[in-house]
């Protein structure tokens, strides 16, 4: 930050020489999560008020079209890391590199996703689930925001990420979920019965699909889960909230 308020970096090569104490590992994780994506012209914003991330140009709802080549992807970044921060000596480190682009394929949707989760713990970009939304949506796979305007007692199916799992002593064996999805918090009550043929995947699956009917009862509302399995996404999630 301190050197960056003195004029921006030009280059990897130029953010290596100029913050020494940043370790090579640190580098690279900062290159996965695309912390480094801004360098080369700079961060900047577009005539249309849109933004820069991946080498890609990002809208408020997170889609991305291609832009101009004037700005680093995370694998370029990488690409980039391994080579500024091989130790030189005096005669070569200000020398550079004619030929630096990455012959390496820009991540991924799902691998940026990883890489947010591996090195933060969570991403800035869209939610993991909006990016399945459409294929959820032919499922007949409700929103967690869709669920106030549905019927008590109405057969629903919802899914999402596992944030908390709760089955606390005092609850006679229930297992209460929380499942977020781009749109909010869906809870899910899970009965003895229901918890002991579904454990394994109850317990260890970060990502499910649950059936059952909506109970809404003064606006207070659970889906009773009747039917549970996992979804398969290759994308990570941060760990859960387990209390038991």
């Amino acid at each position: 930050m301190r050197e960056r308020a003195t004029r921006p970096f030009m280059d990897i090569d130029d953010l290596h020489n100029r913050v020494p104490e940043l370790r090579k590992d640190e580098l690279r994780k900062l290159a996965e999560v695309g912390a480094l994506n801004f360098i080369k012209d700079g961060r900047r914003t577009t005539d249309d008020g849109q933004f820069v991330v991946d080498g890609r140009r990002t809208t408020d709802d997170g889609q991305r079209s291609t832009v101009d080549g004037q700005f680093l992807h995370r694998r370029s970044a990488l690409w980039q890391v391994e080579r500024a921060a091989r130790a030189v000596g005096p005669l070569l480190k200000e020398q550079k590199d004619q030929n630096s682009d990455s012959p390496l394929s820009p991540m991924t949707i799902e691998e940026r996703v990883n890489a947010d989760f591996r090195g933060t713990g969570l991403t800035i970009g869209r939610h993991p689930m909006a990016y399945r939304r459409e294929e959820l949506n032919k499922l007949g796979v409700k929103r967690a925001i869709d669920l106030r305007e549905i019927r008590n007692g109405v057969w629903v199916r919802v899914a999402g990420w596992i944030i908390v799992r709760q089955r606390p002593g005092t609850a006679k064996g229930f297992l209460f979920l929380s499942m977020e999805d781009e749109t909010g918090i869906a809870n899910v009550i899970v009965t003895p019965d229901i918890f002991d043929q579904n454990r394994v995947v109850l317990v260890n699956q970060p990502l499910l699909l649950i059936e059952g009917p909506l109970q809404n009862q003064d606006n207070v509302i659970h889906v009773r889960a009747r039917r549970i399995e996992p979804l398969s996404y290759a994308m990570a999630a941060a760990a859960s909230h387990d209390f038991h």
